[in-house]
């Protein structure tokens, strides 16, 4: 029977109900598939609560996205204003400016609110 996931019991109940379920091979639309997708939904909102993940250091966002991409150090260079303010940003040294973290959001897809983020 589904029920809220109020305790951590009742979370590592569910986790292995859904390990058990994705071990089938569910029809779309079946009562075990239904099952599946509301205990997940059920699951992340719980780790949502009592797990959070915190975003992303803005510099670290930064790095990992020109290194997922591919970006040329040209490009970055092109975005934060010239190669030692590129260093600067990178290092620590210098804050990211207004008009920067629109670029990055904008050319590099990087989520303006990790951008913005204290550091």
């Amino acid at each position: 029977m589904l029920k809220p996931i109020k305790t951590k019991k009742d979370y590592e109940i569910a986790l292995q109900r859904v390990y058990e379920l994705m071990q089938k091979d569910l029809k779309t639309g079946s009562a075990l598939s239904d099952e599946l997708e509301v205990l997940s939904i059920l699951v992340e909102a719980y780790e949502k609560k009592h797990y959070p993940i915190p975003p992303p250091h803005p510099i670290e966002a930064i790095k990992f996205r020109l290194e997922q991409s591919g970006i040329d150090e040209k490009e970055l260079n092109k975005i934060l204003g010239g190669r030692s303010r590129k260093s600067e940003i990178l290092s620590g040294k210098r804050k990211l400016s207004l008009n920067m973290i629109r670029e990055l959001h904008e050319k590099l897809k990087i989520p303006a609110e990790t951008l913005i983020a204290a550091y």
